[in-house]
């Protein structure tokens, strides 16, 4: 079993910056892509970013390329997502996901964490 834990997430306005982290449990943290997704009311899960096991392999969903960017540090066993330029409907909230494979830009994660809010105001 993997616990996944965000944070970073907050209240900002249009233009400014957040990053988010996502502590995970486990020793064989680099056996696991991961990815994040968001979510608002009503709606499904987006899709995000992903990352592979070793930050090689990146990719983005198109409304915030170029603007986010996913990376990871193994020895922390901890995964980020750095927000740049950030615009009111970026406003969701935020949740990592483990995947024992490869990236995927789909649902089909092991594991997820419980999400943290972002809200940007105009």
């Amino acid at each position: 079993q993997v616990q996944l834990v965000e944070s970073g997430g907050g209240l900002v306005q249009a233009g400014d910056s957040l990053r988010l982290s996502c502590a995970a449990s486990t020793r064989t943290f680099r056996n696991y892509a991961m990815g994040w997704f968001r979510q608002t009311p009503g709606k499904e899960y987006e899709f995000v970013a992903t990352i592979s096991w070793n930050g090689g392999i990146t990719y983005y969903t198109d409304s915030v390329e170029g603007r986010f960017t996913i990376s990871r540090d193994n020895a922390k066993n901890t995964v980020y997502l750095q927000m740049n330029s950030l615009k009111p409907e970026d406003t969701a909230v935020y949740t990592c996901a483990a995947r024992n494979g490869g990236t995927s830009q789909r649902r089909n994660y092991d594991y997820w964490g419980q999400g943290t809010q972002v809200t940007v105001s105009s």
